[in-house]
């Protein structure tokens, strides 16, 4: 005789009903993907000698809260400028850029999400395109790359956060 048979409902109902309890706890045992530990605030690390930082911290998500530091060297009207932290859904996004007479010369990656290697692989093909349209574009009007729409807003943010310090 089969398990499943009509002429015994009772076992049917108390397999689906097992069925049913264990897919709930297999469903609530999911991880979420960044741990509450990951909404602080981090400070930026001083990335130049006559660099000046503040930090400030923010609860919502792509707000900017973090530092902005600004040091500039006086050789030939080269100026490095740290735009603000921006915390994004995955992680803090934090740039900073380089202006030789005005130009933007280079757009360096500061802090990104990488607490995982989804993190890591998303960045490695969204920052080297965010760079590379920053430097294009000599703005912050840059699209959003595919994949990595949280650290390109962030990135975005924080670029114009380095680029308002720089000329302003």
């Amino acid at each position: 005789m089969h398990a499943l048979k009509k002429n015994r409902p009772l076992r049917r109902i108390v397999l689906a009903s097992a069925a049913t309890v264990s897919g709930m706890v297999m469903l609530l045992s999911l991880k979420p993907h960044s741990s509450p530990a990951g909404a602080v605030a981090v400070p930026a690390p001083s990335s130049s000698s006559s660099a000046s930082s503040g930090s400030s911290s923010s609860g919502g998500s792509n707000s900017s809260g973090g530092s902005s530091s600004s040091g500039g060297s006086s050789t030939s009207g080269t100026k490095t400028v740290t735009g603000n932290t921006i915390q994004t859904r995955w992680g803090p996004v934090q740039v900073k850029i380089t202006l030789k007479g005005g130009k933007l010369t280079e757009v360096t990656a500061v802090q990104s999400p990488s607490d995982n290697p989804r993190d890591q692989e998303i960045n490695s093909y969204a920052l080297p395109r965010l760079r590379s349209e920053a430097l294009q574009a000599q703005s912050a009007n840059i699209d959003t790359v595919s994949g990595a729409t949280y650290t390109s807003e962030g990135y975005r943010q924080s670029l114009q956060s380095a680029l308002d310090s720089a000329r302003g």
